[in-house]
């Protein structure tokens, strides 16, 4: 087998598969979106209009899409600065657990798997004006009725709270895979040395699993790049576009709008945000957390 393996033919033919595939699945589309960015062109018919660069200047002149664009800066934020802490103080909390430890595990990774729009809907319920959970709570502290989802001011905040929801627990696991994955030894060896479980968690565990919080921090970001469903399943981008984020602002225009040509634009710009967000994050953080030694 090893022989076979050595032979350049016999490689080949392994990995061809995987090429055309990735090719037709990856490479193939990129190019694809890339030309009909350039075009006028409803998706349907057979004529397609070469205009340049004019999408790009209709979509970066046009308010609305620099809106979107603020509204992912704020599933980037919320993610980074919010739901990481959280992911780790859960992860550390649940990883010196005794009892029940697996139970814990399942019951946070389990939103991860519902779908989006069950979800959406069952947080719709919550954020309900009049028989919503929340606002039932808060009227025993006195605080008035509030539209969560139909307020601007808060029409955001309660998507980005449901989206955090729903994917802290994958990331909890990850981080929790790391965390038990430190030799015992270290923490038994410190615990010895008279560190309190304090001391243990801030100068022997966080420092070893940095590289799975990066890993979580790249993820989180990707995927509030990505994010459209949430949205549409609880505001469908109102009210008035104030929730609107790049991915339903291209739905919008390529799909419902018939500007395929439009749509494929932001699709673009959404991959060009995407990559220099993650390259100005891993020049400046993850590259000095690559690799850990124990």
């Amino acid at each position: 087998m090893n022989k076979a393996l050595k032979n350049p033919t016999v490689f080949i033919l392994f990995v061809l598969p995987a090429l055309i595939l990735f090719g037709m699945f990856f490479i193939y589309p990129i190019f694809s979106s890339i030309y009909l960015s350039f075009t006028s062109w409803n998706g349907v018919s057979t004529h397609m209009k070469f205009i340049g660069f004019d999408n790009f200047t209709k979509a970066l002149g046009q308010e609305r899409f620099w809106v979107s664009v603020t509204n992912n800066v704020y599933f980037i934020l919320f993610s980074c600065l919010l739901q990481v802490p959280i992911i780790v103080i859960f992860s550390l909390l649940i990883a010196n657990v005794k009892k029940l430890k697996g139970l814990y595990k399942t019951s946070i990774f389990l939103p991860s798997i519902m779908s989006t729009a069950v979800i959406g809907i069952l947080w719709g319920f919550i954020y309900e004006p009049d028989i919503g959970l929340l606002n039932k709570i808060l009227s025993f502290f006195g605080v008035g009725k509030i539209y969560w989802l139909s307020d601007e001011n808060y029409a955001m905040l309660s998507i980005l709270i449901t989206n955090a929801w729903q994917w802290t627990g994958y990331y909890i696991i990850m981080v929790l895979a790391a965390i038990l994955s430190i030799p015992k030894e270290l923490e038994e060896a410190a615990a010895i040395d008279g560190a309190t479980a304090f001391q243990r968690a801030t100068r022997i565990t966080l420092p070893l699993i940095t590289p799975i919080i990066s890993v979580v921090i790249m993820l989180s970001i990707a995927g509030a790049m990505k994010a459209a469903d949430i949205v549409l399943v609880m505001t469908n981008g109102g009210p008035a576009g104030s929730t609107e984020v790049m991915a339903t602002y291209m739905i919008r225009y390529a799909i419902t709008s018939f500007k395929y040509g439009y749509g494929n634009t932001i699709a673009v710009l959404i991959f060009v945000f995407t990559l220099i967000v993650t390259l100005i994050y891993q020049l400046l953080i993850a590259r000095r957390n690559e690799r850990i030694e124990y």
